[in-house]
């Protein structure tokens, strides 16, 4: 997010109370050149990257223990998912992170990978998460480069992208 700007006006209050904080005008420049547009009308992707963006950035200062992300990566792909993947890897140094991801860039970058299983037992789905261990881990992003269709070439480029 190295062109964007992200920048917040607070009305001149000398108590600030719930009225007040409605009034926070947050305010994002997307692209070079762009118009500053309110916050509430950018894409989904945006905001995921602006929370996690604030998240990175308030790390230093805050003790929350776990930071959870629901598709943080939502509507990004390629060298910006790796950078969201390394942004999220750097703050599980810290504290513990929790990221639901469908992208393997991002999944390739955790310490740990759980995969949701769900199964349908005739009247009920029920899901449970089993945590990977290292060769099921290679399986499971390569499943996500290629879907159904899983090949060596596939495999071994999901191990690579493991190694960290």
């Amino acid at each position: 997010m190295v062109q964007n700007i992200f920048q917040c006006n607070l009305p001149n209050v000398s108590r600030i109370n719930i009225r007040d904080i409605l009034l926070l005008l947050c305010k994002f420049y997307g692209n070079y050149f762009s118009s500053c547009i309110p916050l509430y009308i950018t894409s989904g992707g945006e905001l995921a990257r602006i929370s996690l963006a604030i998240a990175v950035i308030t790390a230093q200062v805050t003790p929350v223990p776990t930071l959870i992300f629901d598709e943080v990566d939502s509507g990004i792909g390629g060298a910006v998912a790796e950078v969201v993947g390394q942004l999220l890897r750097r703050l599980g140094q810290t504290r513990q992170v929790l990221c639901v991801t469908h992208l393997p860039q991002v999944a390739s970058c955790g310490h740990q990978h759980w995969r949701v299983e769900k199964h349908f037992n005739g009247t009920t789905t029920l899901s449970q998460l089993r945590i990977l261990d290292p060769a099921e881990r290679v399986e499971e992003v390569a499943r996500m480069l290629a879907g159904a269709s899983i090949t060596e070439k596939t495999r071994a480029l999901a191990g690579e992208m493991l190694q960290h």
